[in-house]
């Protein structure tokens, strides 16, 4: 399709996206700043694409002509804010009431080993086009509201095809990182199977993988779990052998597809944990091959602690709640209860559930009414002893589903006196 030509929308797409993404106020403010002779500025990218969907476009992408450094000048002089985010490449953000607007200068790629690009700045719209990973993804527009798509964008936008820009071997070459976002893509955008020769390319392409960050491949991951048609992409990645080669296992297609279609939904972590986690020392080794943070880490040994509880007993009634989410929290337990829904074992029972569900939905955690310094009050010197009866006041406390009325409570203390003293 010529670049100057408006593309035609196929009849799935919201035909009125452009002129919407175009009326916004911090959009418009920009144009007008970057408007000069000789210059150009469009919209490019997720957030062209998105528009088209007629969805919510949250990160706004624009290209220019103009030097980085005339940019920012530009942009100072209309009143905006201008931050040199990405200098080095040639990005500077403008921001807007609070809102961000990254503008980036053309590029074109230099040279490129599978991780990092050397690029120059250039002029060229179509070019610029051709480096990027998708058809759907190359798209721009210009401020007149002109669509331009010299990739098929649009088409493979409406028939929910996601498709390399060129040769897919090349760009994988190019990125590796490409790989996973080929099936995040798919899952996010696609319909039906994913495109065969981007596939193909995909699967040839796996020892890239190897060479990516361990917090790239990690966070790219996280992202796919997210998107709608996450289970289809796990389930391609499982048969072509390559979501062994991210997890180092084998994957719970089952409980990721449980956890997919919680409502309210799970974040990343907890679809993360449903599909990749049986055990704690498991977390341990996603923790060390993916580089997961610490709040992540502990995410999955929580899921891990609590599985191994539920799988210990073949019956969860409603009695046994409180003392379960006391012990593990109601959104660890609640990731933990959506995963293995249905399973033979342990059997939920309907009125557990219920109890749960009233528990999650009040927002509180049963605490623990008595504290060390109830015994020291009761003679008791601190030290070791005062750690003995506490431990075992709170094994009759969950034991008894964790009451917290005051006869109760001098119940719990008289048992943490009597091992205290022994």
């Amino acid at each position: 399709m010529i670049a100057d030509a408006p593309s035609p929308l196929a009849s799935p797409l919201a035909a009125d996206g452009p002129a919407r993404l175009l009326a916004r106020a911090g959009v418009r403010a920009c144009l007008a700043a970057l408007d000069a002779p000789g210059e150009e500025t469009r919209l490019v990218g997720g957030c062209v694409r998105d528009a088209l969907l007629g969805a919510i476009v949250s990160d706004i992408d624009l290209a220019t002509t103009l030097p980085p450094e005339a940019v920012t000048e530009r942009a100072r002089a209309a009143g905006i804010k201008a931050v040199a985010t990405g200098i080095e490449h040639g990005t500077v953000t403008l921001v807007v009431e609070g809102q961000p607007h990254e503008v980036t200068t053309l590029r074109e790629d230099v040279e490129t080993d599978g991780r990092h690009a050397v690029v120059r700045f250039g002029r060229d719209f179509a070019r610029d086009a051709e480096r990027r990973d998708f058809t759907i993804n190359a798209l721009s527009l210009d401020a007149r509201g002109r669509l331009h798509d010299t990739t098929g964008g649009v088409a493979d936008l409406a028939a929910g095809r996601v498709r390399f820009i060129g040769d897919a071997a090349t760009r994988l070459r190019e990125d590796a990182l490409r790989l996973l976002r080929f099936f995040r893509f798919h899952a996010r955008y696609g319909h039906g199977a994913p495109d065969p020769e981007g596939l193909a390319a995909a699967i040839a392409a796996r020892d890239g993988l190897d060479r990516l960050s361990r917090e790239r491949v990690r966070a790219e991951f996280l992202k796919l779990l997210l998107a709608p048609r996450a289970v289809d992409a796990v389930a391609i990645l499982s048969e072509t052998g390559l979501l062994l080669r991210i997890l180092g296992g084998v994957g719970e297609g089952g409980r990721l597809a449980r956890s997919a279609a919680a409502a309210p939904p799970l974040d990343a972590v907890a679809r993360f944990a449903a599909l990749a986690v049986r055990t704690v020392e498991d977390a341990d080794r996603l923790q060390a091959s993916l580089r997961l943070s610490r709040a992540e880490h502990a995410h999955l040994t929580g899921y891990a602690a609590a599985l191994a509880v539920l799988h210990d007993r073949p019956v969860i009634a409603a009695e046994a709640m409180p003392a379960l989410v006391a012990t593990h929290g109601a959104e660890t337990l609640r990731a933990v209860l959506t995963a293995i829904d249905g399973e033979p074992r342990p059997l939920v029972t309907p009125d557990a559930r219920a109890a749960f569900d009233r528990m999650e939905a009040a927002g509180t955690r049963p605490v623990f009414p008595v504290a060390g310094a109830d015994l020291v009050a009761r003679g008791v010197p601190p030290g070791r002893a005062v750690g003995a009866g506490l431990r075992a006041a709170r094994e009759l406390w969950l034991a008894s589903g964790c009451p917290d009325d005051a006869e109760a409570r001098e119940r719990l203390i008289a048992r943490a006196l009597e091992v205290a003293r022994a």
